[in-house]
């Protein structure tokens, strides 16, 4: 056995390559596992099959919905997005003050959320006297903001790959984040290189 001492003697890349030979040691891609790969095949196949239906379903709710429509509920369904939309920047400000990864998903919902509350207080205010107002809310408000949530989200994604890479004593450039597959820091073998 190697003690403590033996180890800080040897050279940096020397340690960085052990390091490396450890991780890998015990480093399996829990997505070849039998149960997992079975679990995203069938992930995949749900997801193209929302997908092919969506396409059709956005088709005919396009040629047969009305141009009017009054809801019974309208106050209802606001109220309950703009409650949606303070939990999620609550929650997210709970994850980045704990420093914790849930921050990243955090930001995604509420960049989203936020993005979705534009489009529909401008699409819901067309042809009132309300759009001017809707249009300036989304364009120096709502969608501004859901930008800096996204890069926000992109940021902490980005950072996280980079102090791994760091931590398993990698040296050269660190990958693009497409590149960057699940459960691993390495490149995919053959990628492209282009921006992250």
């Amino acid at each position: 056995m190697v003690s403590v001492e033996e180890l800080r003697e040897l050279p940096t890349e020397e340690r960085a390559e052990l390091l490396r030979a450890l991780i890998a040691l015990g480093d399996e891609d829990p997505l070849e596992l039998p149960r997992y790969r079975r679990r995203r095949g069938l992930v995949l196949v749900f997801l193209v099959a929302c997908c092919a239906w969506l396409i059709p379903w956005t088709v005919v709710l396009g040629l047969t919905l009305p141009q009017h429509y009054t809801s019974g509920q309208w106050s209802a369904a606001w109220i309950g997005f703009d409650a949606a939309l303070t939990a999620a920047f609550a929650f997210t400000a709970f994850a980045v003050w704990r420093r914790l990864q849930m921050a990243i998903l955090g930001q995604l919902v509420t960049g989203t959320l936020l993005v979705c509350d534009a489009w529909f207080d401008v699409m819901l205010s067309w042809g009132s006297g309300e759009f001017p107002v809707s249009v300036a809310t989304a364009l120096l408000g709502e969608l501004p903001l859901a930008v800096l949530f996204f890069m926000g989200a992109r940021t902490l994604v980005l950072t996280t790959v980079r102090a791994l890479w760091v931590r398993e004593g990698r040296t050269g450039p660190v990958p693009r984040l497409r590149e960057v597959r699940l459960f691993a820091v390495e490149e995919r073998p053959g990628s492209v290189g282009g921006g992250g």
